[in-house]
This record gives C-alpha cells, sequence and structure tokens, in this order.
C-alpha cells in the first residue's frame, strides 16, 4: 500500500470512529416546570426541581437542623461542618469546600461581567446570578416559609431565613465564643479579631468588616445634617435616616412581624 493510499484509509478509518462517537448536541429542554416555567431536558430533572416547590425538606442535617429537600444537597452541606476546603484559588489562596465555589470564586479576578439584565443593564459574573436578579423585576417570588408564609425569589434566601425559626446558632467564634446562625456572619466576625480585610475608623479606632458600615459610621463624627427632609423641616446626617424618617410621612408600615398580622 502506497503512503497515499494509507493516508486515505487512516482518514476513512478517523472518520469512521467520529460516526461512531455519541451525539455530543446539547438536548432540547422540552420539560417545563407549571409552576416557575423552568425548563428541563428531561423528565427525571422536572421531577427532582418540584420537589422544591412542594416544599418537603426529607433530608436534614444532624448537625444543625438545617433540612433539605435532596440528598444530595445535604451532603454537599455536609461538607461545611466538616472544615475541609479541598478547593483553593492559585491566584489568592481563598479555598472552598466544593469546586463550584472555586469557579464562581474565580471570575472575581477576572472582573468580566458577561451577562447584563435587559431591563436595568445591571451585569453579573455569571448566568444564575443574572437570572436571580431578573425576578426582582418579575416580582415572582414561588418559595414560601412554611413557618410564617414569607416569600422569596430564590430557594437559597428561603433556606436562609428558615435558620431564624429553629434558633439554632451552630457557628461559634473560637476566639470569644460569640455564635451565629450564618458562616458568613462568623467569618465576618472573627475579622475583627485577626484585623484582617477590616476598615479601621481614623477618628476613633472603630473597626468594620464592610467599608460601607465604615462609611455609615463616620456620620457620628460629625455635627452637619446635610440630608434634609422635604416634607418637613428635619435634617439627618446620613441618607439611610432620612429614608427611614420619610416613612412616617408615606404611613407605610413596611416592617410585619413575623408570627402574627402586627
Amino acid at each position: 500500500m502506497t503512503s497515499t493510499q494509507e493516508d486515505q484509509h487512516g482518514a476513512r478509518s478517523q472518520r469512521s470512529q467520529e460516526a461512531d462517537k455519541p451525539h455530543r448536541r446539547k438536548r432540547e429542554k422540552t420539560y417545563s416546570c407549571d409552576e416557575c416555567g423552568k425548563n428541563f431536558s428531561g423528565a427525571g430533572h422536572l421531577k427532582a426541581h418540584k420537589l422544591i416547590h412542594s416544599g418537603i425538606k426529607a433530608y436534614s442535617c444532624e448537625l444543625c437542623g438545617k433540612s433539605f429537600t435532596h440528598a444530595g444537597s445535604l451532603k454537599t452541606h455536609k461538607l461545611i461542618h466538616s472544615g475541609i476546603k479541598a478547593y483553593s484559588c492559585e491566584l489568592c489562596g481563598k479555598s472552598f469546600t466544593q469546586p463550584q465555589g472555586l469557579k464562581s470564586h474565580q471570575l472575581s479576578h477576572s472582573g468580566i461581567k458577561a451577562y447584563s439584565c435587559e431591563l436595568c443593564g445591571k451585569s453579573f459574573k455569571t448566568v444564575g446570578h443574572l437570572y436571580r436578579h431578573q425576578r426582582i423585576h418579575s416580582g415572582f417570588k414561588p418559595y414560601s416559609c412554611d413557618q410564617c408564609g414569607k416569600t422569596f425569589s430564590c430557594s437559597e434566601n428561603l433556606q436562609l431565613h428558615q435558620v431564624v425559626h429553629t434558633g439554632i446558632k451552630p457557628y461559634s467564634c473560637d476566639i470569644c465564643g460569640k455564635t451565629f446562625r450564618w458562616l458568613l456572619s462568623r467569618n465576618n466576625h472573627v475579622r475583627i479579631h485577626t484585623k484582617n480585610d477590616v476598615y479601621c475608623c481614623d477618628q476613633c479606632g472603630k473597626l468594620f468588616v464592610r467599608y460601607k458600615d465604615l462609611e455609615r459610621h463616620m456620620f457620628t463624627h460629625t455635627e452637619e445634617r446635610p440630608y434634609k427632609c422635604d416634607l418637613c423641616d428635619k435634617a439627618f446626617k446620613d441618607p439611610h435616616s432620612l429614608k427611614s424618617h420619610q416613612q412616617i410621612h408615606t404611613r407605610k408600615k413596611l416592617y410585619k412581624c413575623s408570627y402574627c398580622e402586627v
């Protein structure tokens, strides 16, 4: 066989192998949830999704009492209690319990926000964050708390809210013993002790974990009240106080008790 024939034979063989490979084109999402309209490529995925709307959470964490609709979600949650963070960022060293957490974090270094909202123009790093944001415009809140009836636009916010009803504070500070309902709150608190990534007031030395909290605090060191109410003569040091005051004029009662109608 000549080299040309060998090449042709090899090319035909390669084409045959490619033809034998399974078709990798993405499946169409033909299964739609009649509760929220979300689409899925398979009936199994739709069935698993519908458990969210049922409110049934059969899988409970024995360490903190948090419950989940899927066994996989409980398994992922338990990694938080283990303290194992096997996925580390090569750029800053921050570690995560799940690969998805690392992948989302790495986008923060790129600065790229490729997904933008058509209604308000706000941009996001992931399509998931965009979808979550778009529910604000729709007003659609399909997730409700079975304890108080409060509704939420995403399941994550519902899960965070439900911890309030348990009264459990599983996350404690190793330095002072203070306990917290959420891991993020504990981690933010610890920064006060370690003085890592904190903001210090140059007037009194008070520390803050968020820059916007420092900005709000700085108003306490000035006598100026630049924020004036256009409905009365009252003036305030910061915009948040003015906004709270103006609710008196509108007679809106924005905060409702979770346990009664007051």
